[in-house]
């Protein structure tokens, strides 16, 4: 089968570009070796950030400057205005909030944050604040940073080309390559073989395995760990904000409801970053100071605790530093592409749709196979769960303090 375009990864960034291609009239697959979203999809907190924090240094950073046109593209299309339609993706919240605690740098990161944004926080009063917020002693705002299920967007994304999503085996995936890069077919099985015009490596962490598979042998990978925290609990309020202290999120949380109906706080943010180098432990035990020291109206003492890890895969950088925005790398006729962040998915298909319309073609697919024909009952990939339904083990509040080993509850109990 000829084709136009081949992309491997069932993230966010691969099935948005699908679906751009698709609308365009191009003949593309999608080729998937896991559950959809699998990784940084899934595992994200669903912020679509504005670039509040790149400026908390008081600067409008390169960062800031990528970032903040990207709300109001995910805006028109979560309200239906613009392709994608993603009017059926699950919002958490139209808003954020933003707290600082009570101290000069933190005074000046919140300053920052006001700099050269579309999306710029709006002070609440202390009458208006949630009670979560009532006893904070800094200035509380609102910034309109939209939080979606990333579940979600998955799901409507990959209903809207089901037929082109294809789940593979990697062990039975082959590249003919005629040098590095220049790849003249694929084949998935005894029974299909691709002759695409362009590939697409979008597979976040799994880009490097498919570089190394096509003869790009140089790494031009960078990964930057989480140790996310994870509570849930019936008494937990739905809840979406950042806590700033001075150039760093102290804590960022997002919340969601569960399958039992619990509500359920992913927590990043600095605490985060630290927490890569700490056992479960550790990093539940300064969690918990942490929240209660932004959080002085918390009760904790019902909830319970998981963590997971993950690896925010990117295109390298000098120093292993964050990339200011999206990178993409065109070897012959194939291109990798990391999003850096979720909101800059729109930017990304962008880019990579003006690189794969000036790769030379050697066929017009539009004279040959189409993707109709590809065999119906070849299966398809499934979607991934969240990092709360699959963590193996939920630890009692109660259970952190002591020094015996930590008893794992039942992941639905």
């Amino acid at each position: 089968m000829n084709l136009d375009i081949v992309i491997f990864g069932g993230g966010a960034a691969g099935l948005w570009l699908l679906d751009e291609l698709t609308r365009r009239g191009s003949n593309a697959v999608l080729l998937e070796a896991n559950a959809l979203g699998t990784g940084q999809t899934v595992a994200a907190q669903g912020i679509i950030h504005g670039g509040l924090k790149y400026t908390l240094q008081g600067l409008l950073t390169n960062s800031a400057i990528s970032i903040r046109e990207m709300p109001a593209i995910w805006r028109e299309c979560l309200d239906g205005q613009r392709e994608p339609n993603l009017s059926a993706v699950r919002r958490r919240s139209d808003e954020c909030y933003l707290w600082r605690t009570d101290s000069l740098s933190s005074r000046l990161g919140m300053l920052g944050a006001k700099m050269g944004l579309r999306v710029a926080p709006q002070t609440v009063s202390v009458n208006d604040r949630p009670e979560i917020l009532r006893g904070c002693p800094g200035t509380v705002a609102l910034l309109p940073e939209q939080v979606i299920s990333t579940v979600s967007l998955i799901e409507v994304l990959a209903a809207r080309n089901r037929e082109r999503l294809l789940k593979v085996d990697p062990a039975r995936v082959e590249f003919d390559c005629g040098s590095p890069g220049e790849i003249t077919s694929i084949r998935i099985g005894d029974d299909i073989a691709f002759q695409p015009r362009a590939v697409v490596f979008t597979a976040g962490a799994g880009n490097s395995a498919l570089r190394r598979s096509v003869g790009l042998t140089g790494e031009v990978m960078q990964r930057r760990p989480l140790h996310m925290v994870l509570l849930r609990g019936r008494r937990l309020p739905m809840f979406q904000g950042h806590c700033v202290d001075g150039a760093k999120t102290r804590v960022t949380i997002t919340s969601e409801l569960d399958s039992l109906g619990q509500t359920v706080w992913q927590v990043g943010g600095q605490i985060a970053e630290d927490g890569v180098a700490w056992d479960e432990r550790t990093l539940l035990t300064r969690a918990r100071d942490e929240l209660r020291g932004v959080l002085p109206n918390i009760d904790l003492s019902s909830v319970e605790w998981s963590t997971y890890r993950v690896d925010r895969a990117e295109g390298i950088v000098p120093g292993g530093k964050r990339p200011e925005s999206v990178q993409i790398r065109r070897d012959g006729n194939c291109l990798t592409a990391w999003p850096t962040k979720l909101a800059l998915v729109p930017q990304l298909v962008t880019e990579i749709v003006g690189h794969v319309f000036n790769v030379p073609g050697r066929h017009s697919s539009s004279q040959h196979g189409q993707v109709e024909n590809l065999p119906h009952d070849w299966p398809r990939p499934s979607v991934a769960l969240p990092p709360w339904e699959s963590v193996e083990r939920w630890i009692a509040d109660s259970r952190l303090s002591e020094t015996t080993p930590i008893k794992t509850l039942p992941r639905a109990a």
